[in-house]
């Protein structure tokens, strides 16, 4: 099989990234015993908490390849603001195509999610062009939680085709609980930590709000754009 030949886009994020993990390298952090299998690391310097699921195939491997058609759960804290984000992953190897996702919405209700377009790589043409797309259905707070008993959602290309994609319980309830614990531990050390006395400027500056990142540095995936700090 050839190399994989990256979009001219993807690889500049890459480069962009790579630059900020030299500043900031990853620091993993102790797997939370209520969330088996969910892997925890510290991004940025720790201003970001991230958090990856289990993998599960949404279809069998393309040509028997590890890490090909699978999906799992990410998600990270803001630990200055206390937000958190939570994304379905999707990496889809086909032959034919490419397909153009463009939407995604909830297999039961129809209702329509925010879709995050992430990489499109070219795998060969040899005897027919096959494709490894990366993307991703932006999940809120209350949906995740509404949904511990598992959920479904289907992504959907220009040309009709779909991707259904079956999230079991065990993965959403191992996602939440990790976010949820370390989250806690925050929080206390917030509340405990003496206050500071920083000093008193001549002219207060107006209160900002840091744009809080769409897609966080998650390992071996280039987000499409990287936190702000």
């Amino acid at each position: 099989m050839d190399m994989v030949i990256k979009l001219a886009a993807g690889a500049l994020l890459a480069l962009a990234l790579g630059g900020c993990a030299g500043l900031y390298p990853e620091e993993k952090v102790a797997p939370e015993p209520t969330a088996p299998g969910v892997e925890i690391s510290k991004q940025q310097g720790g201003r970001f908490i991230a958090f990856v699921s289990p993998k599960q195939q949404h279809t069998g491997q393309f040509l028997d390849v590890p890490d090909t058609n699978f999906f799992c759960l990410r998600s990270w804290l803001d630990n200055k603001t206390g937000e958190v984000a939570h994304q379905l992953y999707v990496e889809n190897s086909y032959y034919g195509g490419p397909y153009l996702w463009n939407d995604v919405r909830d297999t039961k209700s129809n209702t329509s999610l925010k879709f995050i377009p992430i990489s499109r790589n070219q795998i060969s043409c040899d005897r027919g062009c096959s494709f490894d797309d990366e993307f991703a259905a932006s999940l809120p707070e209350d949906y995740l939680r509404a949904h511990r008993d598992g959920f479904a959602v289907t992504f959907i290309a220009e040309n009709n085709k779909t991707l259904e994609v079956k999230v079991p319980p065990e993965l959403v309830t191992a996602e939440l609980n990790a976010v949820n614990a370390v989250r806690e531990v925050a929080k206390t050390a917030a509340n405990t930590a003496p206050p500071a006395t920083p000093p008193v400027p001549a002219t207060p500056p107006a209160a900002a709000t840091p744009p809080f990142p769409a897609t966080p540095p998650f390992p071996g995936t280039p987000p499409a754009a990287p936190p702000s700090r």
